[in-house]
């Protein structure tokens, strides 16, 4: 794997959530294999959207020094910055694709940058959105990392 892979939010949730027995080890393979291949990318809104949600949402949640050391960690990946154009980029995929605004957000960010491959739960899983392919790790017909 050399190409870029955009994570969403849940990706990285389930890899710290043990309360997911079966999407943990997916999640936690996924984000080795990206770690390892130094391909993963995110944006500014994926690490805040996965700090809240691990220190709040989690059952049992996230220790706050722990959260803030992976979020830490995951600057290395250089995360997509929300601005002018980023919102314009979102607002046409919203209107084009249906997208919720926070989805659009995020596939905006990954076609920003340049990622074939966006990883999410969220979305329809083998779509093409622009060049980029919605995969859904969980999905049974989903490409396992490598």
């Amino acid at each position: 794997m050399s190409d870029k892979v955009f994570v969403d939010t849940n990706i990285l949730l389930y890899a710290r959530d043990s309360a997911q027995p079966n999407k943990q080890p997916v999640a936690q393979a996924w984000m080795r294999a990206l770690w390892l291949n130094r391909c993963g990318c995110l944006s500014f809104q994926v690490l805040q959207e996965f700090y809240v949600n691990a220190t709040q949402k989690l059952k049992p949640g996230l220790p706050v020094d722990l959260a803030r050391q992976d979020v830490r960690s995951l600057l290395v990946w250089r995360p997509i910055a929300a601005d002018a154009g980023l919102v314009e980029a979102a607002w046409r995929l919203a209107d084009r694709y249906g997208f919720s605004w926070w989805d659009a957000q995020i596939v905006a960010a990954a076609r920003r940058g340049n990622c074939p491959i966006l990883l999410s739960e969220d979305l329809q899983h083998g779509i093409d959105v622009e060049g980029t392919r919605i995969i859904n790790p969980f999905a049974a017909d989903a490409p396992q990392p490598g």
